[in-house]
């Protein structure tokens, strides 16, 4: 099980390590300071769950819980001094709410509860888009896609290594990849693990929020009540 660990503290982030480093089928891939900084890393760690503290500088942990509202993982355990805000992070979908000092018997209490979330979690079915690069057949695994758009005969896939153009349109995608992909508007497809949330904006538009990426593409108002539903029942 792969595990982010997010803490504005040094010391409670080297704890914290330590006590994972005790507990078994545990693979720590990060430690960062701020909300931020994990959202950042989401995408190129791939992580199963958090180890969140909630008071931090920038954006808070609950403020991140709520950005991850959508996603199926990673899943949250808590981590803070504080007992005031248990309530606020279970109503968040957090699985566990751990006290500091976090003790070892606690941890892998909470962990447990972390990994039967995620055995009940869909499964992403997983598989690869195939296109062209520069001339040459390739292909592109489906965890690494960001988003497909829809420009003039082809599609062009954004994914973490670059671009990729497909000669299938955005329809037969969807179609042949319903259990991957959810549509923006019409000219856009994302991969449902991708999506963290919506950001509505002054003038009223709405645009997306993406895991592992800044690119934020803006959802069709026809799109809008089907992605609103989904979030909701992540």
């Amino acid at each position: 099980m792969r595990v982010l660990i997010v803490d504005d503290e040094p010391l409670a982030r080297a704890r914290l390590a330590a006590l994972l480093g005790e507990c078994s089928d545990v693979d720590v891939v990060g430690s960062v300071g701020d909300g931020e900084a994990a959202l950042d890393a989401l995408g190129e760690l791939q992580p199963d769950v958090l180890l969140l503290d909630i008071n931090m500088p920038g954006m808070s942990g609950t403020a991140l819980a709520q950005r991850l509202a959508g996603c199926k993982r990673p899943v949250v355990v808590f981590c803070t001094a504080y007992e005031s805000h248990a309530l606020h992070a279970f109503e968040l979908g957090a699985v566990d709410y751990l006290l500091k000092p976090v003790r070892l018997e606690r941890l892998n209490e909470a962990l447990q509860r972390a990994r039967q979330r995620l055995q009940h979690a869909p499964r992403d079915t997983g598989g690869y888009l195939h296109g062209r690069l520069r001339g040459e057949q390739v292909r592109v695994a489906l965890d690494d896609v960001i988003c497909l758009l829809a420009e003039e005969k082809y599609v062009v896939v954004q994914h973490r290594g670059g671009q990729l153009l497909l000669e299938e349109s955005l329809k037969q995608l969807e179609e042949a990849y319903a259990d991957n992909l959810i549509r923006l508007h019409r000219n856009c497809l994302v991969p449902a693990q991708r999506l963290l949330g919506l950001k509505t904006l002054a003038d009223g538009r709405v645009l997306a929020r993406l895991g592992g990426t800044e690119l934020m593409p803006e959802v069709s108002r026809r799109n809008l009540p089907a992605l609103r539903k989904l979030l909701r029942m992540s």
